[in-house]
């Protein structure tokens, strides 16, 4: 039995594999409450969003703790469509989630629905991410820490799909995200150390790609997606912001339908007329007034 090493690099994978599980929830979560905001084609792409976003962050978070993930007596590589499929699962298993949470009119039923097959696919794009080790040696699991880290997913992908439904204040969110965080990094390591590997001492070298060579990039390129999906969403305004915004740019404009409620045939007059009608209004005395051009007073 060879030995397993969930944390080569110490500390580093697994707190960055935490991180990447905050912001992919983070994101999935403000998203779905601007879908739920929405209607249409807006709601369908903040959906989108919400799926790609969690899905990308779930499959970062289990391939940033595999970097640091070591077996000694054999060197690890990785089957590429293999682990490109998982990643395919990944996101869409949590748009179904989300869609079912984002359309459905009954959300008690909904989100039932939702967290068991979002929770069942982030254990088998996790399984299959696993399938697509390639060493030189056995792989087996402990039936019951298996079946506790699929446990572990629903849980996690429930939560996280009635925060969706009941959380929107932005403090309450980050919370949220962190608990959340938290449940699928436990769904991801409950997993691994229900691993066991029998090494078989080879010299015939491994198909496939290192872990520095194909995961690492390509979990660079997914975290800088996260990111700036990020930006993204911090910069696009709120459905409340949109209305406000616009409410004040009728407010700014001309009244178009104004009309002009002069009687037939009234021809302004000249100054010293118009003076005229001034000195006549109600609560002023009757009588001359001066011409400020210097003409004459004029009788009222």
């Amino acid at each position: 039995m060879g030995h397993l090493d969930h944390a080569t690099y110490g500390w580093l994978t697994p707190v960055l594999s935490y991180a990447m599980a905050c912001i992919g929830a983070a994101l999935a979560l403000r998203c779905t409450v601007r879908a739920l905001e929405a209607t249409g084609r807006s709601r369908r792409n903040w959906l989108l969003t919400a799926a790609s976003a969690n899905g990308t962050g779930i499959w970062t978070m289990h391939f940033v703790g595999m970097l640091g993930f070591g077996v000694t007596g054999t060197d690890i590589r990785y089957d590429v469509p293999l682990t490109l499929l998982s990643l395919v699962v990944a996101m869409a298993v949590v748009g179904i989630g989300v869609f079912a949470v984002g359309y459905g009119r009954d959300r008690s039923r909904s989100l039932l629905i939702g967290g068991l097959t979002t929770g069942l696919g982030v254990a088998s794009m996790h399984y299959m991410g696993m399938a697509a080790l390639r060493l030189h040696g056995r792989v087996s699991y402990d039936p019951a820490l298996v079946a506790l880290s699929v446990v572990c997913a629903v849980a996690a992908a429930t939560a996280a799909l009635w925060a969706a439904l009941n959380i929107h204040r932005p403090a309450a969110v980050a919370v949220a995200s962190a608990v959340m965080g938290a449940a699928v990094s436990s769904m991801h390591y409950t997993g691994m150390f229900a691993v066991g590997i029998e090494v078989t001492p080879s010299t015939t070298p491994l198909t496939g790609a290192s872990a520095m060579q194909f995961i690492f990039p390509l979990a660079v390129g997914l975290g800088s997606y996260l990111f700036i999906t990020s930006a993204f969403v911090a910069l696009s305004p709120t459905a409340g912001e949109r209305a406000a915004y616009a409410f004040a740019g009728r407010l700014t404009e001309p009244d178009e339908r104004a009309v002009d409620v002069a009687p037939p045939g009234f021809r302004a007059g000249p100054a010293p007329a118009q003076a005229r009608l001034f000195a006549a209004a109600p609560g002023r005395p009757a009588g001359p007034v001066h011409d400020p051009a210097g003409t004459r007073d004029a009788p009222v």
